[in-house]
């Protein structure tokens, strides 16, 4: 089974979701400030049963924020509607975890049509204390700044969330029972918070602030279950509930995988019915390719009669493109990455390029438009920014996108290695995008070693 990427745009408004496996859909919302990714593994499992249907909400992941000031959970929650009527869902099961499952039980409460059954994992009932608590620390603003001060700061938030809830409030009282210092875990949501940016207050700010009115014991809607595992900081919200309507169930469970377990059994009795086809945008997405050593998918946007694609270290959209395709080369941008080692020889890498091409286009017209000779030792020009126990990887890349502006080669910062630069390129979200794209670029320094090869 696979997971297959895809964007659709709504209003104006492109939202990007996954999608995996068959049978009737279930809709599946992250909780902030993450996104779909979250959810991979359980598309997986579940995709035997459900076509499993997980969009980015606004302003995370790869979607585009809400065109408002100031959006409320009703706005997240119709955004969430919307996206779920423009891809032919009616009478859906859906699911959610956390901040996911309080924009579904809001979106249910306002479009219950839509819907023929939620499960939910935790679903918070703060108390006037709590709140006051979480205040504006809990949402700190979160912008790029011009030296990556602004790097430590969220690798230390997000690994240390896993130590405390909420992450500020450091004391033994608030110590969580699953705590880590998994830097690949950290990695994965410091990914998706520089994806999200300062965005994120504004779609986790609309949760924490959103109403908890359960419908009263006597409305009519669809049936609704209500799970927690122990180590779960909202287990204890499960008796905070109160009355519920008839269908609505809530339960404390023992483990994670028991959380699921009766989820998905939830939602296979309150299945809908299923959907023949699911829309997505013709200007960008995902394409499979299979080629020698790659097995993937390839990120692509643009419209044109050819393919263009970027130098190592970057992603199509740092690209200057503005007519053609431009797609993420196999390790790079959003693009899946090579099955074993990334190739150091240039065929491989244009075999995928003209495949995408082919697929994209019908023609194999295709280049990498870089100068040549590229400049400098590949193993010293993109070195090894695997994520460490203390997020050193994180200002080592930051170091890199700003040197590599002044000098050439960047690790040679002297005079004579001085190249001219625009002051446009070097503000703080410029920096980010490049940024971004080098931690992305995982077969870098195998891309220039290629086409340094080629060059000789």
């Amino acid at each position: 089974m696979r997971i297959t990427r895809h964007y659709l745009t709504i209003g104006g408004r492109r939202v990007h979701y996954r999608r995996a496996g068959k049978g009737p859909p279930l809709l599946m919302v992250h909780q902030s400030p993450r996104s779909s990714a979250e959810y991979e593994d359980l598309m997986l499992r579940w995709g035997s049963e459900f076509t499993c249907i997980a969009p980015d909400t606004p302003g995370f992941g790869q979607s585009d924020p809400l065109g408002k000031a100031d959006p409320d959970i009703n706005d997240y929650a119709d955004a969430v509607v919307e996206f779920a009527r423009a891809l032919g869902l009616a009478h859906t099961a859906a699911y959610g975890f956390h901040s996911g499952g309080i924009i579904l039980v809001t979106a249910l409460k306002r479009h219950p049509e839509l819907f023929s059954g939620l499960a939910v994992g935790g679903y918070a009932i703060w108390t006037p204390q709590e709140m006051a608590i979480f205040g504006e620390a809990y949402l700190p603003p979160f912008r790029p700044s011009l030296y990556g001060e602004h790097l430590p700061w969220l690798w230390h938030r997000i690994m240390e969330q896993s130590w405390f809830f909420p992450w500020f409030d450091v004391r033994d009282g608030a110590r969580l029972p699953g705590a880590h210092d998994d830097p690949a875990r950290v990695h994965a949501i410091v990914m998706e918070m520089l994806d999200a940016g300062d965005a994120y207050r504004a779609g986790y700010g609309a949760v924490l602030r959103a109403p908890r009115d359960i419908p009263p014991a006597d409305a009519v809607t669809p049936p609704v279950l209500i799970s927690a595992y122990d180590g779960d900081p909202l287990q204890a919200h499960i008796d905070r509930l109160g009355a519920m309507p008839a269908g609505w169930s809530a339960q404390k469970v023992a483990t994670a995988a028991e959380h699921q377990a009766i989820s998905l059994a939830f939602l296979r009795a309150n299945a809908g019915p299923k959907v023949d086809y699911y829309a997505e945008d013709d200007d960008a997405g995902f394409v499979p390719v299979v080629s020698e050593g790659f097995d993937g998918q390839i990120h692509w946007q643009g419209r044109g009669d050819y393919v263009s694609a970027h130098g190592p270290g970057s992603e199509g959209p740092l690209v200057e493109a503005p007519n053609g395709v431009r797609i993420d080369l196999p390790g790079h941008g959003l693009s899946s990455d090579w099955l074993g080692e990334a190739p150091n020889w240039m065929l491989p890498w244009h075999d995928v390029g003209t495949a995408a091409a082919e697929a994209l286009t019908g023609s194999t017209s295709f280049s990498i438009p870089i100068p040549l000779p590229l400049v400098g030792e590949p193993q010293r020009l993109f070195p090894d920014l695997t994520p460490d126990r203390h997020g050193n990887y994180l200002t080592t890349a930051w170091s890199i996108v700003r040197a590599r502006h002044f000098f050439s080669p960047w690790y040679e910062a002297k005079a004579a290695n001085a190249s001219a630069f625009d002051s446009a390129t070097i503000t703080p979200e410029r920096l980010a995008r490049e940024h971004r794209a080098l931690l992305r670029a995982t077969s870098a320094q195998a891309l220039a070693q290629a086409l340094q090869q080629q060059d000789d």
